[in-house]
């Protein structure tokens, strides 16, 4: 598949996935830490990573906002840092990435969460993301009382 299919996607989210993981518990700027990543590798980062990466760290006082709100009863600093940086991943991709559709931004968080955290966050991280991608269709399309 092309480096813009679904297996380049994920895999550029998984690298996405590591460098905020990364950067959360070390406090190291995420995208040097996906480059590093990278160089161990022998390869260049994948440019969806640079680019969800670097939305990612620009947005996060708005997408922990949006995670925050929608995590019922939860804060987003009590969240298990991988569960955070998957959240923070796929709120960037419903927020800010048009291209990339509701569904699979969800279905790869979700399957993410269930791969390197638990069941049980494989459907807390479902519900959070339904809760944001309906309210950023609510205020995309605020309907005929707006």
């Amino acid at each position: 598949m092309s480096p813009h299919g679904r297996t380049g996607r994920r895999a550029a989210r998984r690298a996405a996935l590591l460098a905020l993981y990364s950067s959360d518990l070390t406090g190291g700027d995420a995208v040097e830490l996906l480059r590093g990543s990278a160089l161990q590798e022998g390869a260049e980062p994948d440019p969806y990573a640079i680019e969800v990466v670097t939305g990612a760290s620009a947005a996060l006082p708005e997408l922990d906002a949006a995670i925050g709100g929608a995590a019922e009863d939860w804060t987003v600093d009590r969240l298990a840092a991988v569960d955070r940086a998957i959240l923070r991943i796929a709120a960037f991709e419903l927020l800010h990435r048009q291209d990339v559709p509701v569904g699979a931004a969800i279905d790869e968080a979700v399957a993410a969460a269930k791969e390197l955290s638990t069941d049980e966050s494989g459907r807390f991280v479902n519900g959070v993301l339904g809760r944001i991608a309906r309210g950023a269709e609510r205020t995309a399309n605020p309907g005929p009382d707006a």
